[in-house]
């Protein structure tokens, strides 16, 4: 039986290494089954805003596993692993919904700065893309939409303030690859919406045919 590179790279880090569960300290995996059953899925879809046709958002960021879960990811010290089960939320709900057709789609990550990314190592949004696109069949670009201007951290900003933050600081830099094509923007968190709203709007003006957020979590 042929085993791929991948696969004994990842058996070699598992016992170097081994994964605990970040809610219960199970060995195994960072999010164990009985703790994922206590996050509650949503059942339907959301539409409101502006410059997006919808937004996809599997569970609440009020629920201290997934609170959990995404400061590891986002915040030092940097678990990029959790990617994988943090994008589990969004295709077990997906699944929950029946979604069919989303191979039409282009999965577009949410950019960081180039400053940020040197800092962090890796853009949060892009690693639950690429396993959305690995699980889902759904292509993938992470040099579509580009951040030209750094941004002060969001966390600590009124809605106005968001807003005015995030203005004009995103760029489609390779419009050919997806115009009249419909496009998952994909984030990891979902408070005012500013972000996903500045990145939709620039995808839009060059040309995107439709535009739909998907993101693990609202605020």
């Amino acid at each position: 039986m042929w085993i791929s590179q991948q696969s004994i790279k990842e058996f070699i880090l598992d016992i170097l290494f081994p994964r605990f569960c970040l809610n219960c300290n199970r060995e195994g995996s960072y999010l164990c089954p009985d703790c994922f059953s206590l996050i509650d899925i949503s059942e339907k879809k959301y539409y409101f805003l502006k410059n997006l046709n919808g937004l996809f958002c599997p569970t609440s960021y009020d629920n201290f596993i997934v609170k959990k879960l995404i400061n590891q990811f986002k915040y030092p010290p940097y678990i990029k692993e959790l990617a994988k089960p943090l994008a589990s939320l969004i295709i077990t709900y997906f699944k929950i919904l029946g979604e069919s057709g989303l191979q039409d789609f282009i999965l577009v990550p949410i950019p960081l700065h180039k400053k940020k990314l040197k800092s962090r190592g890796f853009n949060q949004a892009s690693e639950i893309a690429k396993e959305l696109s690995k699980n889902l069949a759904i292509p993938f670009s992470d040099n579509v939409l580009i951040k030209i201007k750094p941004t002060p951290a969001q966390v600590e900003l009124k809605k106005e303030e968001r807003e005015k933050n995030v203005r004009e600081t995103f760029l489609c830099q390779k419009p050919e690859i997806i115009k009249n094509k419909k496009i998952l923007l994909v984030d990891d968190v979902f408070t005012t919406g500013a972000t996903l709203e500045e990145a939709g709007r620039a995808l839009r003006r060059a040309g995107a045919s439709e535009v739909w957020g998907v993101v693990v979590a609202h605020g």
